[in-house]
């Protein structure tokens, strides 16, 4: 594999996605721990995006990130949900159970839909 991954961090506030491209592997999650250190040690921080739509490949190494970036947030209510995994990437995930299916979306659209649905129902009292 080589060291082909592209990474850019966007948001403000509780929300961030980190919109990740190329391969997620033994030779660059090393990189990727490192730009996602600022947002998993931000306590304001609870939801983080990971739009995979340019993710063409992911190792055991990858995983561990994806696992580190859920035991960061979930340490404190948060959550990461993944976005737009291609096919390959989905069935990695499938295989190992990276990801629980409800937190997989096809599109960033989708998981905001999601969330906004979710907030509402706290909203009007539904999710006691």
């Amino acid at each position: 594999m080589s060291d082909d991954l592209r990474i850019s961090l966007e948001g403000s506030g509780p929300k961030r996605t980190c919109r990740l491209g190329g391969q997620l592997d033994t030779h660059t999650y090393l990189r990727a721990d490192a730009e996602l250190e600022p947002v998993l040690t931000d306590p304001s921080v609870t939801l983080l995006v990971l739009d995979l739509g340019d993710l063409d490949y992911i190792s055991s190494a990858g995983l561990r990130t994806v696992f580190k970036a859920r035991k960061a947030l979930g340490s404190r209510g948060g959550k990461v949900l993944v976005a737009n995994p291609q096919p390959q990437i989905r069935k990695v995930f499938d295989l190992v159970k990276a990801v629980p299916f409800s937190e997989i979306f096809s599109s960033t659209a989708e998981a905001d839909a999601y969330l906004d649905a979710m907030q509402k129902r706290v909203l009007s009292g539904e999710d006691d």
